[in-house]
């Protein structure tokens, strides 16, 4: 993981709460409730189990979310923010199953430990985040994803519930970001959709900057940008651009104003449900789009 990674993750603790108006918290009361019965929706609606894949580098456990009942559906890939597998993330795999798709969320850290093993680590307590820097250093690392994402889906692609005539999708939070690109540059073929929310690193100054992988990609790519990751790197966006265009690739970047990094994963001291739902929406959109 890269400085500028590590930069944002800890700028996530320092974001002062902001007193809501009685007209912000009527809203926020109502889009919470909604979110509930969406949820209560999905856990009725979805098969879930825990499966172990194997991979080049052993053997990774995941979460796999299945809709209830006979079909086929579009596969989607998780890679989630640096906290790994845990239920925030197992929600958000159950919500988008619920929609119509085989979900797999893996374990990033596999190479190191058991999702049952970090799930309760905190990234705000040093002692804790000494523990997480030197696990997602592991997935970070080169050759990893383009190990782990090509056994992911051919594990799904197994199952009967996937309908491999359709393309497959990817979304990632915080250092799941580049590992979104990464995995549509490896699977051009296969992965017709990627988002990145609050995506960590997505430009950098190395060889290896993911930015520099659009070329090899055939996905639309959506990147939903943090607030205040844009204030600290305010020309990201704008090489993300370009090199998109350059490239001849359908995306776009978005900046979300008065939301920070972080703010998509229920749970932190920045969720923001406005922006989480907003961004929700733009992956659900595009799915349906282009998983066809």
């Amino acid at each position: 993981m890269c400085d500028d990674e590590i930069h944002q993750f800890e700028g996530t603790l320092r974001v002062p709460e902001v007193p809501l108006s009685r007209r912000a918290f009527g809203l926020s009361a109502a889009a919470a409730a909604s979110l509930a019965a969406t949820m209560a929706h999905a856990q009725a609606t979805v098969d879930e189990k825990d499966v172990d894949i194997k991979t080049p580098d052993g053997t990774c456990d995941a979460a796999l979310f299945t809709p209830k009942g006979k079909g086929k559906w579009p596969a989607v890939l998780i890679w989630t923010d640096i906290m790994g597998l845990r239920p925030v993330f197992r929600d958000m795999g159950r919500r988008l199953a619920a929609q119509g798709y085989v979900v797999l969320v893996p374990n990033p850290f596999y190479r190191k430990a058991k999702a049952t093993e970090t799930v309760n680590l905190d990234f705000s307590k040093p002692d804790q985040r000494a523990q997480l820097m030197p696990m997602a250093a592991t997935i970070g690392a080169p050759g990893a994803v383009e190990g782990d994402a090509p056994a992911f889906f051919a594990f799904l692609d197994k199952l009967p519930q996937v309908d491999t005539k359709k393309k497959a999708g990817t979304q990632g939070y915080c250092m799941g970001g580049p590992l979104v690109y990464r995995t549509a540059a490896i699977l051009p073929d296969r992965i017709a959709a990627g988002i990145t929310c609050h995506g960590g690193g997505l430009v950098n100054a190395t060889p290896n900057s993911p930015h520099l992988l659009i070329p090899k990609m055939k996905a639309e790519i959506y990147s939903a940008v943090a607030a205040n990751d844009d204030q600290r790197s305010p020309t990201d966006k704008d090489v993300l651009k370009k090199a998109f265009a350059d490239a001849g690739k359908t995306a776009r970047v978005e900046v979300y104003d008065g939301c920070n990094h972080g703010w998509c994963v229920k749970g932190s001291a920045v969720y923001n449900e406005a922006g989480a739902e907003r961004a929700w929406k733009e992956l659900s959109d595009l799915y349906k789009k282009k998983l066809v």
